[in-house]
């Protein structure tokens, strides 16, 4: 089986690893700001449902993860609808939201991530989520990002390590 991987992992201007994913929907920016800052859109297709107080320093509540504990976070920066940034668990989560022809737009998704044997781990993750944020975008129904043991969050996962990103952390539900 032949897996498309769409995330790249990267080494940020301060020395810090990353996983970064970037899409174009055809939608304007204002919509796809709402898939990344309204809960019931996130609920959809992010790994826990997040709301966020959408101004620096505000608290970002998220929950409903079968997975991981309720936890809190903080927004890092916010300008809307073209940036939001919070942090996560240690990691970092940064939304680049570009329009493109006032019809389009292009989503840069970038989680910097708390330590590098992450990466493939998160990437595999982050794939199954923009899955559901892809179908959400054109429109169609999903079962959300927790689609259960058919999932293909393994196959993504042995994708990534055979691609090269660092692996090894502990994988919430499976470990």
């Amino acid at each position: 089986m032949t897996t498309d991987l769409t995330g790249t992992y990267v080494t940020l201007d301060d020395g810090r690893p990353a996983v970064r994913f970037s899409r174009v929907y055809d939608h304007p920016v204002d919509r796809v700001w709402q898939f990344v800052t309204d809960p019931d859109e996130l609920e959809r297709w992010f790994p826990s449902r997040a709301e966020i107080e959408l101004r620096p320093g505000g608290t970002v509540r998220f929950s409903g993860d079968p997975h991981m504990e309720d936890s809190t976070g903080r927004v890092l920066a916010v300008d809307p609808p073209r940036h939001l940034s919070f942090d996560w668990g240690g990691d970092e989560v940064h939304f680049d939201l570009e329009e493109i022809d006032g019809r389009r737009t292009r989503f840069t998704l970038t989680n910097v991530l708390a330590a590098e044997d992450t990466a493939a781990r998160n990437g595999a993750g982050w794939e199954l989520c923009l899955t559901m944020l892809d179908a959400r975008a054109r429109g169609e129904r999903t079962a959300g990002p927790h689609a259960g043991p058919d999932a293909p969050w393994k196959d993504l996962y042995a994708a990534y390590v055979a691609a090269g990103l660092p692996s090894g952390a502990p994988v919430p539900g499976q470990d």
